[in-house]
């Protein structure tokens, strides 16, 4: 049988939510998979190159994806 749960729920707080594994610049970065430090950096993840454990880079948290749409130009007719 179900129970009816309290409704009410609380803000999201990142403070809360325990440890969380970033790649940060500037300081030495093992590996959580195989402790190595050799990594291959990208614009939002950092991968280890030897077991390839990804991990987001600290200075891309809070910056996230956008995807754009283009439509061509406004007013314009595509042939067919």
């Amino acid at each position: 049988m179900l129970q009816q749960t309290d409704n009410h729920r609380q803000a999201f707080d990142p403070a809360v939510r325990g440890y969380h594994v970033v790649y940060r610049e500037n300081a030495v970065n093992r590996c959580p998979g195989c402790g190595r430090s050799h990594w291959l950096i990208g614009r939002l993840l950092a991968e280890c190159s030897f077991c390839a454990t990804a991990l987001p880079l600290s200075e891309s948290q809070g910056s996230g994806t956008v995807l754009f749409r283009s439509h061509g130009p406004r007013g314009t007719k595509l042939a067919a």
